[in-house]
């Protein structure tokens, strides 16, 4: 029983109440769950498999079906690397971004392990989600109006997420929603960019070529977070998943979004900005 409930809550059947969290978009039950997920992604066997291919799966990922103590679910696992379609794209990046989301305490990336499956290569929790950004705009979906403010809070805190860890790729289907409209992140391995305009400027500022995107509302806590980070607790945190290179590149874009949330909270005012 007890192993069939840690299903149901990972699975995002339970519902955000009125006192919905301001940061996290996992429920409670969910992160205290988060180290048993990560176990069964380890060790449970691998009893069914699936190529993903497509346009709408460009590294070719495995959907791997495991089972382990009467408990069924489905990860996805891949091992980019290189330059496959032109782009940067590496395995380790899953890694790296989900561990960095549990150090900031977002808690928008599901629970992601190293698995050797066919090589070694990162292995995600598949979640159960309504549905992707794309059929909502696709189907003009429209947002119950008492779940706005914190839909708006979610999307701060994804672009707040991409621009420190320099993420170039997230398209409509690598949002998931949940049906009390929760958001959760996938697809992260063309992140945590080195080069040109990486780091000398954000993505989602006022200044975005396709229209102003801003991390208008962020948590106090989260701000205080960023501004603790150092190269050690970054190290600490995503171990070699990433270069050097590439550590010092997410504390230079750390120092670009304390001076893009100054800017914020001088025109908007603090009050107005940090929660």
């Amino acid at each position: 029983m007890r192993n069939k409930t840690l299903w149901l809550l990972a699975g995002g059947i339970m519902i955000l109440g009125a006192g919905a969290l301001t940061l996290a978009q996992f429920l409670p039950e969910d992160v205290a769950q988060r180290a048993q997920w990560e176990e069964f992604l380890s060790t449970a066997e691998i009893v069914g498999e699936e190529q993903m291919t497509g346009a709408k799966s460009v590294t070719n990922p495995w959907k791997l079906t495991l089972e382990k103590d009467g408990v069924r679910r489905v990860g996805l696992w891949k091992n980019v690397s290189g330059r496959p379609r032109g782009y940067i794209d590496n395995w380790k990046f899953e890694l790296a971004a989900y561990r960095i989301d549990k150090l900031l305490g977002l808690n928008m990336v599901p629970p992601t392990v190293e698995r050797n499956y066919n090589g070694p290569g990162s292995f995600q929790l598949w979640m159960d989600s309504w549905m992707t950004l794309e059929k909502k705009m696709d189907d003009n979906i429209k947002i119950p109006s008492y779940k706005i403010f914190h839909w708006n809070r979610a999307l701060y805190l994804q672009r707040f997420f991409d621009n420190l860890i320099a993420n170039d790729d997230r398209h409509q289907n690598n949002y998931l929603i949940t049906q009390d409209w929760r958001m959760y992140l996938i697809d992260h391995s063309r992140s945590f960019r080195t080069y040109g305009d990486f780091l000398k400027k954000l993505q989602y500022t006022d200044k975005r070529r396709d229209g102003p995107m801003e991390m208008l509302e962020i948590p106090r806590v989260l701000l205080d977070k960023i501004k603790a980070l150092d190269f050690e607790a970054v190290r600490g945190a995503v171990g070699d998943y990433l270069t050097e290179d590439e550590i010092k590149a997410v504390l230079t874009r750390r120092d670009l979004i304390l001076k893009e949330m100054d800017r914020i909270c001088k025109k908007n005012g603090e009050a107005n900005v940090l929660y």
